[in-house]
């Protein structure tokens, strides 16, 4: 019998963990639904997810070759509430910012962003 496997079911102290370091199922899923639209456009090609204790990252690109456009990142620690969730460029330049993530997305104009 192998000693090393461990069933996790429910433990508060587990989610509370993986909440801390990463999206939130429902933020997942806004950002998702975000980009399969703009997957069915032909605007994103291919995503890329980033972690460090700082911020996770959902990256999309035009093309799977190509740099990331943008970014759009949770900062675990943010300096003030309206830098929890951001849209960067390639450089990590701040495109937007807000305190939620819905209102980030939905009030962003991607075609305009591009340019």
């Amino acid at each position: 019998m192998n000693n090393n496997l461990r069933l996790v079911v429910n433990n508060d102290n587990y989610n509370h963990l993986e909440e801390k370091h990463f999206f939130k199922k429902n933020e997942l899923k806004i950002i998702l639904d975000l980009y399969a639209k703009m997957v069915s456009e032909g605007s994103w090609k291919d995503y890329g997810l980033s972690i460090s204790s700082k911020q996770v990252g959902f990256s999309v690109f035009k093309n799977a070759a190509d740099n990331e456009m943008y970014k759009i990142c949770k900062n675990f620690k943010p300096k003030n509430k309206n830098l929890k969730y951001l849209i960067t460029d390639t450089n990590g330049k701040i495109l937007k910012n807000s305190f939620d993530l819905n209102i980030l997305l939905k009030n962003t104009n991607w075609k305009n962003l591009q340019k």
